[in-house]
């Protein structure tokens, strides 16, 4: 492919082209192919979030991070190539498509009605309905295998988002506490259980976490996000327990837990003061 209006990117194209060439590309590169490229494309989707979420990267790193996802996308379409069964031009082709047919009120038959955000989802669902029907797969339940796909918990919030739709839902979060602590006391029978059987703890702790995904969507709290700032402030906080650490010139690995939760307090302490700062 070449696009002479879009230079840059026929520069990326023509480099990923090289990479992959049978005789003069890179080893590591040739070896790859869609299944063993799957890790990487999904770290490279949570670098962009991570990226978008910390105030400290910047518009630089979101781009960088954007690049790496094209990175992905690129060596796909350019596996797809060799093996004749797509290219970026018929992924391009089909997302048009795609978005013409969801999009009735900008491209089709409501095109120029006023509609509101939720109806838009809405028409996406039917649309994307009558298009599984077209295909000849049969009419799609609530839920489906779909549904399984994502990543655990953002699956768990979508389940309950469906749930809500159709009133199979909790009525508040004070509901939803009362589950969770449901949950807690089964999973801790099963700990605490004469003889614990680890299939039993794991699906407790599943219905367990489940539960607090429900909770944090009755409260309008995206529990992807919840985890990854707690993923962060867990990190700093270790990292300044090593800094402490350092400057009393101790050395960490000779430290029990109980030694280390001294620092670690210290930590916690110096963050509530510099917040009332």
């Amino acid at each position: 492919m070449s696009d002479s209006t879009n230079p840059k990117l026929a520069e990326a194209i023509s480099i990923i082209k090289q990479l992959r060439d049978p005789q003069k590309g890179c080893p590591w590169d040739l070896k790859q192919d869609h299944h063993s490229l799957l890790k990487f494309m999904v770290e490279e989707c949570y670098e962009f979030i991570d990226a978008v979420e910390d105030p400290k990267k910047g518009e630089r790193q979101i781009e960088d991070e954007l690049g790496d996802i094209l990175l992905q996308i690129l060596l796909h379409t350019t596996i797809g190539e060799e093996q004749g069964t797509l290219s970026l031009e018929s992924v391009a082709a089909n997302l048009s498509q795609k978005i013409i047919r969801r999009h009735p009120h900008l491209f089709g038959d409501l095109q120029g009605s006023r509609i509101e955000a939720d109806q838009v989802v809405k028409n996406w669902r039917q649309i994307k309905q009558q298009e599984q029907l077209a295909l000849g797969k049969q009419e799609a339940a609530l839920f489906s295998e779909d549904d399984l796909k994502l990543p655990p918990m953002v699956g768990a919030m979508k389940i309950g988002k469906k749930s809500k739709d159709i009133a199979f839902d909790w009525e508040n979060a004070k509901q939803v506490c009362q589950v969770v602590e449901g949950e807690w006391q089964e999973l801790q029978d099963e700990i605490c259980h004469h003889q614990p059987d680890l299939g039993r703890i794991t699906e407790e702790l599943g219905d367990h976490l489940f539960s607090l995904v429900q909770l944090a969507r009755h409260l309008k709290i995206d529990p992807d996000t919840a985890l990854r700032d707690a993923n962060r402030k867990f990190v700093r906080r270790f990292i300044q327990m090593e800094q402490l650490i350092k400057e009393a010139k101790v050395d960490i690995t000779t430290l029990n837990q109980n030694q280390m939760d001294l620092y670690w307090d210290q930590v916690k302490k110096d963050e509530k003061k510099c917040q009332k700062d």
